[in-house]
């Protein structure tokens, strides 16, 4: 928009510039006051410059000093920054078999559910009477003397003495 009204105003100024010829320096300041004036959008006018500059030719200058210490400063937040990684790496890998031993208790306790309702079950099944019910219910009955035989040889009616077997010691 700027760029517009200057050119407008140059026009004008070419303009003036060949009438001024035949006007008067007062009335050909005048005019030019008038489409400034007219030109302005607030109480100062917009004035741009374009200014090219070339840089291709600058070349900057090599400063060891400054070389060496942005390799230090450089080695040194590459240190801070693997420090902070192996920390956060840490930190993560914490969590996680914190997870890990959560579902470990998790699962050592539902194998011990697990295992109680089992003992349970068993107790149930193992238990005297109820093995005399279904045996009842079966047709079966206590067997009558005679009936049990022993694979020694021995009678059920005959008692038995119980011995005891001592090792005999090697001596060297």
């Amino acid at each position: 928009m700027a760029a517009s009204a200057m050119a407008g105003q140059q026009m004008e100024l070419m303009s003036a510039r060949a009438q001024g010829r035949t006007q008067s320096v007062a009335e050909r300041n005048r005019a030019l006051y008038d489409a400034q004036r007219r030109a302005r959008r607030g109480p100062t006018p917009e004035v741009f410059f374009a200014k090219y500059i070339d840089n291709s030719r600058i070349v900057k200058a090599d400063d060891p000093v400054r070389r060496r210490e942005m390799r230090q400063f450089s080695l040194v937040m590459g240190m801070l920054f693997m420090l902070v990684m192996v920390y956060v790496w840490q930190h993560f890998s914490a969590i996680e078999v914190g997870y890990h031993v959560e579902v470990q208790k998790q699962q050592v306790e539902l194998l011990r559910e697990q295992n109680r309702q089992l003992r349970l079950t068993e107790a149930q099944l193992t238990d005297p009477e109820r093995i005399d019910t279904l045996a009842r219910q079966m047709g079966l009955a206590a067997p009558l003397p005679g009936q049990v035989v022993r694979p020694n040889g021995s009678d059920a009616n005959t008692p038995v003495l119980a011995q005891a077997h001592v090792p005999a010691q090697i001596t060297q």
